[in-house]
């Protein structure tokens, strides 16, 4: 079927909208990219149509104007461990049939013409409508990464109803079980689990994972009690936009751990230096409200936080005080406020330098946090 657009650039291609646009769209849920596949093209079609090439293992390429994706109908097969295990064919000869085949679950193999016609060989939209989660073929175990996605997009729609299909769920444990997941490369993890995190239904991501035996693999730390404790605490983040509202729900989740496990596991994870360390102001945040508002305590707190030099990380986690204690909150507030009131420059007119000058600051940041609090 021939692209119907006045986009010159597309004229006699092949091209479907497929994948997310698709099923969001069915769902009633914001579609915010699209995503195309094209059959029956070439790279040097695309190339000569003005399509910049961007994919380094299969044929992608971006629209000029617009910058959506469109890719090459392919297959692919099993060639070794990992997410990037994968022969890639794309040529001419691939139909929309079967590039849908290579996809994960049903209801994002479905493609939609120009012209509103989905081509749907694995009944999505009938999984739409019964809610549920569904591989297309056992193929479905060849990429591990699915075990995480699928546990996403569970964390996405379940408030919609959807589940995931008993038959799902065990071959995502076969492939838990099986090894694969340890190929996978980290970042590849934090991403699924960035993303997972930002979901209406974060706490569902891990749970799932959890039982399909998944969280074992990369989230050891978190198994038994420690992830009811963490999800219990991950329900409870700041609304700021800053940080992100993903990266304080993992802070939030990994507070009952110790020092040790969370560096363990940001390190198993490669994370991002902002994420772990905002893991890290989290647990001296929840320790200072465990341990109570003592004047040295609070100024520990205060120079863990690097607020001296980095105000904007007491000010983020004075917004996780409102939520966890609002009580104290105030007179947090106070006491940080006194404490940058002590003036360095008036130290020096009085006669200090060097460490004295150093010692004498943080004594007078000590007695202002003290009066403030009392």
């Amino acid at each position: 079927m021939s692209e119907s657009s006045s986009d010159p650039r597309l004229a006699g291609l092949n091209v479907y909208r497929v994948g997310g646009a698709v099923r969001d769209a069915l769902l009633g849920w914001p579609v915010y990219d699209n995503d195309w596949v094209v059959v029956g093209a070439t790279p040097d079609a695309m190339r000569k149509r003005g399509f910049k090439p961007v994919g380094r293992d299969f044929p992608v390429f971006l629209h000029p104007d617009t910058a959506e994706e469109y890719a090459l109908a392919r297959t692919e097969r099993k060639s070794g461990h990992g997410y990037g295990g994968f022969e890639v064919h794309a040529s001419p000869d691939v139909s929309l049939e079967e590039d849908l085949l290579r996809r994960d679950l049903t209801i994002n193999a479905i493609a939609q013409s120009p012209e509103g016609e989905l081509t749907d060989p694995f009944n999505g939209q009938g999984d739409i409508e019964r809610r549920v989660l569904r591989h297309i073929s056992a193929a479905f175990s060849e990429d591990p990464l699915r075990v995480l996605r699928t546990a996403r997009f569970l964390a996405r729609y379940a408030s919609l109803g959807f589940t995931i299909a008993p038959e799902t769920l065990a071959l995502m444990r076969q492939v838990s079980q099986s090894g694969e997941l340890e190929h996978l490369a980290a970042e590849r993890v934090w991403v699924e689990t960035e993303k997972a995190l930002g979901e209406p239904s974060p706490a569902i991501y891990f749970t799932t994972l959890e039982r399909c035996d998944a969280l074992s693999v990369w989230w050891p730390e978190l198994l038994g009690e420690a992830l009811e404790e963490g999800l219990e605490a991950l329900a409870q983040t700041p609304s700021s936009s800053a940080p992100a509202l993903a990266h304080w729900r993992y802070a939030q989740l990994v507070s009952p751990l110790s020092a040790e496990q969370r560096d363990v596991l940001a390190e198993r994870l490669k994370l991002p230096n902002a994420v772990a360390q905002l893991a890290r102001h989290t647990a001296l945040t929840h320790a200072l409200l465990a341990a109570g508002l003592e004047g040295s305590k609070v100024l520990h707190w205060l120079e863990r936080l690097d607020g001296w030099r980095k105000p904007e990380q007491v000010e983020a986690q004075l917004a996780l005080v409102k939520v966890l204690a609002p009580g104290q909150v105030g007179q947090l507030e106070s006491a940080w406020q006194a404490a940058r009131e002590v003036s360095p420059q008036a130290l020096i007119a009085e006669g200090y330098k060097g460490a004295a000058l150093g010692e004498a600051l943080r004594e007078r940041r000590g007695l202002a946090v003290e009066a403030a609090l009392t």
